[in-house]
């Protein structure tokens, strides 16, 4: 039985990133039958569709493009900026959506994890990237809602999320996507 391939994208780039911890804590539940790879966004230039149209696309856009199309399904864990999504993850959701008909994200399975300090669970940036990935066609998960507020108190001194309570609900959202996935096999 071949892999089932997915593509982590994390909003944040800092090193010390609240959602990669999430992100890692989420995957290692996962089941040994997926494949995950953290897709790396901070190196993409920013959109803009003269490169397209000039057929001069930076070698990073056909790379992503094409990492992107080889995945089976996506999970995205995103901090709140400004109310909305980091740039970086934004720039990534429009690179491989273009050229104009040629959308590498559509038909295929997707969650969203929001990772704040405060106690909103970046709420507003879970629902502008559930905006974005409806019209792009990524079906996501819709149970269970993965808000995760106060994150802060879920890490112990050395760094990892050791909060039973939120590493129970983590697990609940790894088995939620391993459910949802398995609906697109």
């Amino acid at each position: 039985m071949s892999k089932i391939n997915i593509g982590v994208l994390v909003g944040s780039a800092r090193k010390n990133s609240f959602s990669k911890k999430v992100a890692k804590t989420i995957c290692s539940y996962l089941p040994d039958s997926y494949e995950v790879k953290f897709v790396e966004i901070g190196q993409l230039e920013l959109y803009n569709q003269d490169y397209d149209d000039d057929g001069n696309v930076p070698k990073s856009w056909e790379a992503f493009r094409e990492e992107i199309k080889g995945m089976d399904g996506y999970l995205f864990v995103t901090p709140e900026y400004n109310r909305s999504v980091p740039p970086a993850l934004k720039n990534a959701l429009d690179i491989a959506s273009r050229p104009y008909g040629k959308n590498s994200w559509s038909g295929k399975p997707g969650a969203v994890i929001s990772v704040s300090p405060g106690g909103l669970g970046a709420f507003g940036a879970n629902h502008h990237l559930r905006q974005s990935l409806t019209f792009l066609n990524v079906y996501t998960m819709q149970q269970p809602e993965a808000y995760l507020s106060n994150i802060t108190d879920a890490i112990d001194k050395d760094g990892n999320i050791s909060n039973e309570a939120t590493l129970g609900f983590l697990k609940t959202i790894a088995e939620g996507y391993v459910n949802w996935v398995s609906k697109f096999q």
